[in-house]
């Protein structure tokens, strides 16, 4: 457990995402989950060690499958956004794996497979404030890697949980991005938190360099994207465009294939979705 300023944490060792925890008078607000429920099980234990009361509350920065698996193992009240809460109907109440290779973390741990859903309790559409003493804890909308991502926001702490607006190092999910807004969210991100520290949802704290490399990385993609739909060309052309997107990121020789994949599945999604409507696409 990594502390950013007093009461404000962050993990990143576990399998998932990065997590954190904001420990107050009156409660503590938990950002995202471990994947594996027998590290959300660490995690709860690690908070308690450090004051965490039983009045607890889960922030889900979206609905991506990699921080929401191991919510029901953190025994909190979970809050998220109204479109996360949608992505919830949609699903069996036992996760039994997708039809796809999407590239996703959950992948390369077998044992989450059975796993039974959490549905948000409390949802929002634009924001959201506690007040359960100093300092106060904002959440706001920001979509772009997902309709329902969000930022959990410490205003005087000047900290920001960024989610997967930020994913340095590794290709982003795309299946269910939109990336013009994806690009502005960054823009208010660079704009309106300028010497925040930020939490990147699967790579811990990154700097304001980070944000430009992601703006560049994702303009080169709706580029490469727009070039193909101006041609009419075929969602299986995306293909094309896998290799040089890898070559732009410092990725380990082991983890090259998964992110190939994961960016494979994602072009194709996006792609169609967005300039080949079908009906039925998977999230990822």
């Amino acid at each position: 457990m990594r502390l950013i300023e007093n009461g404000i944490y962050y993990e990143d060792s576990y399998s998932g995402v990065t997590v954190g925890a904001i420990i107050l008078n009156q409660g503590s607000i938990l950002v995202d989950a471990p994947l594996r429920s027998e590290d959300a099980r660490s995690w709860r234990a690690s908070l308690v060690n450090i004051g965490s009361s039983a009045n607890r509350v889960l922030v889900n920065l979206d609905a991506h499958p990699d921080r929401t698996l191991g919510t029901r193992a953190m025994d909190a009240t979970i809050v998220a956004h109204n479109r996360t809460a949608l992505t919830f109907r949609n699903r069996p109440s036992i996760f039994k794996g997708l039809n796809h290779e999407s590239g996703a973390e959950w992948e390369m741990n077998d044992e989450v497979i059975g796993t039974r859903w959490s549905a948000p309790d409390i949802t929002f559409s634009n924001g959201m404030s506690f007040h359960w003493g100093e300092p106060d804890v904002l959440l706001e909308h920001h979509p772009g890697p997902n309709p329902g991502s969000i930022w959990v926001i410490i205003p005087s702490s000047k900290v920001i949980f960024a989610g997967d607006t930020i994913m340095p190092d590794q290709p982003p999910f795309l299946a269910n991005a939109d990336l013009p807004a994806w690009i502005e969210s960054l823009d208010i991100l660079k704009a309106s938190y300028q010497n925040f520290t930020i939490v990147s949802g699967r790579n811990g704290l990154v700097g304001a360099e980070a944000i430009k490399a992601q703006k560049n990385y994702l303009t080169k993609i709706l580029r490469g994207l727009e070039k193909l739909a101006k041609r009419n060309a075929a969602p299986e052309m995306t293909e094309g465009l896998v290799a040089s997107l890898v070559k732009d990121l410092p990725v380990p020789a082991k983890l090259q294939e998964h992110y190939m994949q994961r960016l494979r599945n994602g072009l194709y999604q996006y792609y169609s979705r967005h300039y080949r409507p079908v009906e039925g696409s998977e999230e990822e």
